[in-house]
């Protein structure tokens, strides 16, 4: 019984290993055919192996029993985006051609709108698929934007940057890392990133132009990750205003039933009534909110 139990990580963990030799393999063919220098060898091997690390690790954790067509296409894609960061890495020490990367950029684009229709059609929706294709696709436009800062500024890294400082800022604010509801205009803002990050790329615009272009992809994404936040922060406060209420009212009654302790006048009324003596109506005096009931 236990073995049958026992849950077999191997077949997973090798399209893993299979997507960390086949990004090598892209790594030696871009070398070939571009000159690859050093800085561009280093940046891609530590991208390689590290995905895999990170993968086979978040593979164990969701104890996947098979990676799923879709999962196959988004490693595909890391496969592409760790090529598209070696050619920005290599640019700081040469100026390797730009077709190769303009050329990886839109195929992993493409890509991105195929490995979510794979998993509906076929079933295969995870949360490790989901994170998996978000992560990759946060990775490229942080690639993306810092190819494109040497050109326009510094400023533009702010695209790329963006969501990893969305991550640590829900370290220290918790109500940040709430899940999101399902939103088709975060997804097509997200998507424009990538777009108009490789537009500005490709040079094929006058200078002005692409400035104009990747500020208004930094424009939606600020306005996409600021329609998110008053989300995520009203749903705190509407969680915590129950609390708050509790709170208060128990603040309140005890300060009443500290008050009447404490002062004659206060626990005098709080005693029960009695009847007036001599002749006349009898008269009750109400008892106090938290005193002892009549």
């Amino acid at each position: 019984m236990a073995l049958n139990n026992t849950y077999e990580a191997r077949p997973v963990q090798q399209e893993t290993a299979v997507g960390a030799g086949a990004q090598i393999l892209l790594l030696a063919l871009l070398g070939t055919a571009i000159g690859m220098g050093p800085a561009g060898w280093v940046t891609g091997l530590v991208f390689a192996i590290a995905t895999w690390a990170v993968l086979s690790r978040a593979v164990l954790r969701s104890r996947l029993v098979s990676f799923g067509p879709a999962n196959r296409v988004t490693l595909g894609r890391t496969v592409l985006v760790g090529a598209v960061t070696a050619l920005v890495a290599d640019s700081f020490e040469s100026s390797p051609p730009l077709a190769p990367l303009v050329g990886l950029t839109t195929v992993a684009l493409i890509l991105d709108g195929v490995d979510g229709r794979v998993a509906r059609r076929t079933s295969t929706v995870t949360a490790l698929g989901a994170r998996f294709d978000m992560e990759v696709d946060a990775f490229l436009i942080l690639a993306l934007s810092v190819h494109v800062s040497r050109d326009l500024g510094a400023w533009v890294l702010l695209i790329g940057g963006m969501r990893y400082a969305f991550v640590a800022a829900a370290r220290l604010l918790p109500w940040l890392d709430a899940p999101l509801p399902p939103s088709t205009a975060r997804k097509t803002v997200a998507a424009f990133q990538g777009v108009l990050l490789l537009l500005a790329d490709a040079h094929l615009l006058p200078r002005p132009a692409n400035l104009g272009v990747v500020l208004l992809a930094l424009t939606l994404l600020v306005w996409s990750f600021g329609r998110d936040v008053r989300w995520l922060r009203r749903r705190a406060d509407r969680r915590r205003a129950p609390q708050r209420e509790a709170d208060r009212r128990g603040t309140t009654a005890a300060g009443a039933g500290a008050g009447a302790g404490s002062s004659p006048v206060l626990a005098a009324t709080a005693l029960p009534s009695r009847p007036a003596a001599g002749p006349g109506p009898c008269v009750r005096i109400p008892a106090a909110r938290h005193g002892v009931p009549s």
